[in-house]
């Protein structure tokens, strides 16, 4: 099977050093030094691409506009942004517009490829059959694990393939309570990389799709201290919920 990537990088000596790289991994690049070109070469390929990698700081339009563009066109494709900023928002925009995961720059080859090749195997598995077929529901939500589509009321909901991992996650241990460690381990994998700050921004993503009302989640809880766990009962926001919103 090929694994396409699209790579957006405007320093050529950074873009060549990531295709030789990535290259010698198995993977055929498209590369691009601009946002827009960026658009045209993942439209011009019917948006069949595995993988993208934008870098942040481009000319004309830059990475957040076109990660929000690409995760428009494409709910299920990786989205992972380069970055020399360390700034915590410019992460949090990143995710908060689609994107799975940043790796700031200066980076390794061996840091570039586990964290593209970790991307790579959560965009397979959306593909890959499952041995039980049959739905997961809670309440006024299903996912269907052979299609991997989730349903709110019988609507279709527009999910990345992280949220919906983390939807099939939370409905398959309804009440548990999750650390973010695991949580992390779980979806990103357990050589991955990054902190747990991923888990919360992608929860705090996820709560915009499925809760009624954000600001005061009923589905997903805040375990204080610890993670996360899923309100499978009667929809009804925990206090702590409710002085978690006053305080943000």
């Amino acid at each position: 099977m090929i694994k396409k990537i699209l790579v957006c990088e405007d320093e050529e000596t950074i873009r060549e050093f990531v295709i030789i790289n990535l290259e010698r991994s198995g993977y055929k690049v498209y590369s691009t030094a601009s946002g827009e070109d960026a658009l045209k070469t993942f439209d011009r390929h019917g948006g069949t691409f595995d993988v993208v990698l934008l870098d942040v700081m481009l000319p004309g339009i830059d990475g957040f506009a076109v990660c929000k563009k690409i995760r428009e066109k494409n709910p299920a494709v990786g989205i992972i942004m380069l970055t020399a900023r360390s700034q915590e928002i410019d992460k949090v925009n990143g995710l908060m517009l689609g994107a799975d995961d940043y790796v700031l720059k200066p980076f390794s080859p061996s840091e570039l490829i586990a964290r593209v090749d970790a991307v790579y195997r959560r965009v397979g598995m959306i593909s890959s059959p499952y041995s039980n077929i049959y739905p997961e529901s809670s309440g006024p939500f299903e996912i269907d694990i052979h299609s991997r589509i989730a349903t709110k009321n019988g609507v279709m909901l527009d999910l990345t393939f992280v949220e919906y991992q983390l939807m099939e996650m939370f409905l398959k241990n309804p009440g548990a309570a999750m650390p973010r460690e695991r949580i992390l381990a779980q979806i990103w994998g357990k050589e991955y990389f990054g902190d747990c700050k991923i888990v919360d921004v992608n929860i705090r993503r996820l709560r915009k799709k499925i809760e009624d009302d954000p600001s005061f989640p009923q589905y997903i809880l805040t375990i204080w201290g610890h993670g996360y766990k899923w309100n499978n009962g009667t929809p009804e926001p925990e206090e702590s919920e409710k002085q978690e919103s006053k305080k943000s």
